[in-house]
């Protein structure tokens, strides 16, 4: 069951986010995940790796925001 009183997030900003500023964890911040956000900063988002993964994944579908919701096309 989806939370409706979390704000959507949108599959545009997360990817754009990722794209610029993803060794940084912008686009985990936006998802409101803050944990991995903050690991994506000490490495650098795994050196460039982890934030291209993350992009592939907000492209296809398959990332979620904090509450397990899909994000909004």
């Amino acid at each position: 069951m989806e939370n409706t009183a979390a704000p959507v997030k949108k599959m545009v900003p997360a990817a754009l986010l990722c794209f610029f500023l993803g060794t940084f964890g912008a686009h985990r911040f936006y998802l409101n995940k803050y944990g991995t956000a903050i690991l994506m900063i000490v490495t650098l988002g795994g050196l460039g790796i982890w934030a291209l993964i993350d992009l592939v994944r907000i492209i296809v579908g398959s990332m979620k925001d904090s509450n397990g919701n899909d994000l909004e096309r």
